[in-house]
């Protein structure tokens, strides 16, 4: 799965080597056989994140967005729903440069919604607003890998 507007695909390497080097990651690491935690794949340019963790209602939830780094958000168990939209046009709630995070309250109209299932990613870039670890039904456990790909 891959989910973008035309003019961030234009705009970045989807296949450069510091991607092609975390997907390699993702399909040579046996994900049920390491700990949580964070693991260098490409020096600082690609690092996994491995995490577990109960997904909540997407009322629940912020959009999140990294100046940094792409995310690349991979579901290693289990599925949740995963919102996106552009980043422009939303109020921030919370900045916090020292983690290349910002928080961002929902946007007032509609917003994408992907079912992200076993085994399925997605690649988001710093223009996309994000918001993860939204249930599908009712909360469940997901073990996810989270790849910070630096721009």
């Amino acid at each position: 799965m891959f989910h973008t507007n035309v003019t961030i695909a234009e705009k970045y390497d989807y296949l450069a080597p510091k991607f092609r080097a975390a997907y390699k990651w993702l399909a040579e690491t046996d994900l049920a056989a390491i700990a949580d935690g964070k693991y260098r794949v490409m020096g600082d340019d690609v690092i996994a994140d491995v995490q577990t963790y109960t997904t909540q209602y997407a009322s629940e939830r912020r959009f999140e967005t990294h100046d940094a780094h792409f995310d690349i958000q991979y579901i290693a168990e289990g599925q949740e729903f995963f919102g996106v939209c552009p980043r422009e046009g939303l109020t921030l709630i919370e900045s916090h440069p020292e983690r290349d995070a910002e928080f961002w309250k929902n946007p007032d109209g509609d917003y994408s919604m992907v079912l992200l299932h076993e085994g399925e990613f997605i690649v988001v870039a710093p223009e996309e607003a994000h918001k993860p670890r939204c249930a599908v039904g009712s909360p469940e456990r997901v073990r996810k890998v989270v790849l910070k790909v630096k721009v």
